[in-house]
């Protein structure tokens, strides 16, 4: 954690939260806003639990658990109700989440949800990249842009963009300025576009049909998935690199700044009501190329990630973690992680997950309620949490 950081912690959690500018706040960039500020939130903030150190947060049908980062146990326990989803809000403390009314901040330390909101239907991807967190909301087809270490301010400023249709889209802004978004509306999605720091448009394609998800890699390539490849954004030109077969959708990828190699899903099945897919995809953004490798088993889109070192992560229906070199195209390792499982038909569904932060993978497996914690390097299992509902998504803060 910087210095500052723990200033502004110690600062927040010292005055109780209960300042007059802090119960103004509420929705961020929406003036209207529709945080209450009441007199009863403002005396649960002043009973406020000591902070809790790298929190993990673990979604469940109707609400959050908050748990110990190290220990894995549930220091908060968070009625919310309707289907939520968690991502990384960018910093060592904050968590978004998604909720039927929009983004909403989870100060994951400090075990709350905050009064800051960004409002709006279909909250969906967000993505952090080059000091950036980008919220898009499908409903409206608005990208909001924040400071990732802007969220201790009472009341964070975001800059937006609007899409010129709703659709379900993401955006990521590089180091530069430049804003890439995605590009469709409600009936059909189609490509990208980039603008500059001034929001001028500079690139474009819409060769991408159904495009969907986002990953980021090394020097700043950005590739977006299509149900035929995928269209990678590089040095201010895009591209389009094609998959082996008629039909390869990638819709999920998971990027790392120390590899030039992308992971993404791959199904092939057009006509399938829900496909197991066994094989994964590499995109070189490098060379421009594609490798599928055939792990032997299924996975879900809930199952890709990657580790401290670049290597690709997939947690398969086997019940184990495939750990792929991304250069060789080569499954090095099988790391034991929950019992075998399959995937349900619902995405909304809970089925095993992993997050990793560091060294440590994180595996939720729903049927038993638990939540592990996995040494990458040895493999061993280095904690377990337990829960009361079973857990579906499960994400952090960004450790220090």
């Amino acid at each position: 954690m910087s210095k500052s950081s723990r200033l502004k912690r110690a600062a927040a959690l010292s005055a109780l939260l209960c300042t007059s500018a802090v119960l103004a706040a509420c929705g961020a960039d929406d003036k209207n806003g529709d945080g209450d500020g009441d007199n009863g939130q403002a005396k649960a903030r002043a009973k406020a639990a000591a902070p809790v150190k790298d929190p993990l947060v673990a979604t469940y049908g109707g609400g959050l658990y908050i748990l110990d980062g190290e220990t894995l146990k549930v220091t908060k326990d968070l009625p919310l109700k309707g289907y939520n989803r968690v991502n990384p809000a960018g910093d060592d403390q904050h968590v978004m989440v998604s909720t039927s009314e929009g983004f909403q901040v989870l100060d994951a330390a400090g075990q709350r949800l905050t009064d800051t909101r960004f409002p709006g239907a279909e909250p969906g991807h967000v993505v952090l990249h080059a000091g950036k967190t980008v919220l898009f909301t499908d409903g409206t087809g608005e990208v909001r842009i924040l400071d990732s270490d802007g969220f201790d301010d009472s009341r964070p400023k975001a800059r937006t963009h609007t899409s010129p249709h709703p659709h379900h889209g993401v955006a990521v802004e590089l180091a530069n300025g430049e804003l890439v978004s995605t590009l469709g509306t409600d009936k059909k999605r189609t490509g990208i576009v980039v603008h500059d720091k001034k929001r001028k448009e500079i690139a474009r394609n819409e060769k991408c049909p159904e495009v969907h998800g986002e990953a980021t890699a090394q020097d700043e390539a950005v590739v977006i998935g299509c149900e035929d490849g995928v269209l990678l954004y590089k040095d201010g030109k895009i591209t389009k690199i094609d998959s082996p077969t008629a039909y390869g959708r990638i819709g999920n990828q998971r990027g790392s700044e120390d590899s030039p190699i992308v992971l993404g899903d791959y199904k092939q099945d057009a006509e399938a009501e829900l496909e197991r897919p066994e094989r994964i995809s590499l995109i070189n953004t490098a060379t421009g190329r594609m490798k599928l490798v055939d792990i032997g088993t299924s996975y879900s889109f809930r199952s890709l990630a990657r580790g401290p070192e670049g290597e690709a992560l997939i947690l398969g229906t086997d019940g184990r973690i495939h750990v792929i070199d991304p250069e060789s195209s080569k499954v090095t390792r099988k790391i034991a992680a929950v019992d075998a499982w399959r995937e349900p038909l619902e995405w909304q569904q809970a089925r095993p997950s992993i997050h990793v932060r560091g060294g440590t993978a994180f595996v939720t497996e729903p049927e038993k309620k638990k939540l592990y914690a996995i040494d990458l390097k040895s493999g061993k299992k280095k904690a377990t949490g337990t829960f009361e509902k079973k857990p579906d998504e499960i994400t952090g803060v960004v450790a220090d």
